[in-house]
């Protein structure tokens, strides 16, 4: 297997992680609803489009970022790792507390070019910096410092962020409407969401916390 390319069950764990925070709602998915509803499939898609690359270009930051840090300063590699662990657990009780929820708003009677919904969902996401720090933070957590391939890893998982995150959006735009009445009708599917969301993110936190303590 390349070098770039973690673990199987690295892979894995990932995968799930992402997945579950994709399919939490958030300001990017009441975005891509609320540009959908309000102007049409394709405003949707663009908008979607546009919050990607926001994503791609959080997750190159990151990976530059942490693998310099990783070379210049292995202490500080290690206390971001548990300040990370720290952060998936406020996280997750935040998703408990709060609920989340996905609140869509209605626009004025102006339409916006195809160019500016693409902007707006690259500005919301480059602009956010919970998305900043979640990605500081959470990368780490599946790259070990004395690896000499940690760069390169810290990147594949980007894209594998975007790989498992790119249907679960695509399939939120195109259902749009129907996603919007499920959450306003039905809380019960919001309190699910965020229950699982807190659960993986728990068990990634306690993981990384009671590995740290062991060496």
């Amino acid at each position: 297997m390349p070098s770039f390319i973690p673990d199987i069950p690295v892979i894995l764990a990932f995968a799930l992680a992402s997945f579950v925070l994709a399919v939490t709602p958030g300001p990017d998915m009441a975005l891509f609803v609320s540009r959908t509803i309000n102007h049409g499939l394709r405003h949707g898609m663009v908008t979607m489009a546009g919050a990607l690359t926001g994503i791609a270009v959080h997750t190159c930051l990151a990976a530059f970022g942490i693998s310099v840090l990783i070379v210049a300063a292995p202490t500080a590699f290690w206390v971001l790792k548990i300040a990370g662990a720290l952060y998936l657990l406020w996280l997750a009780i935040q998703a408990i507390r709060d609920g989340g929820g996905l609140l869509v708003t209605k626009s004025g009677g102006h339409r916006p070019g195809l160019a500016q919904s693409y902007w707006t969902g690259l500005g919301i996401n480059l602009t956010n910096p919970k998305v900043a720090l979640f990605f500081i933070t959470f990368l780490p957590q599946f790259v070990s410092a004395a690896d000499p391939a940690a760069s390169s890893k810290l990147l594949f998982l980007g894209v594998e962020f975007v790989v498992v995150s790119l249907p679960v959006v695509l399939a939120v735009v195109l259902a749009a409407g129907w996603l919007t009445r499920a959450l306003r009708d039905n809380p019960w599917i919001n309190r699910a969401l965020n229950w699982s969301f807190a659960a993986v993110f728990m068990a990634f936190a306690a993981t990384i916390l009671l590995a740290e303590a062991r060496r």
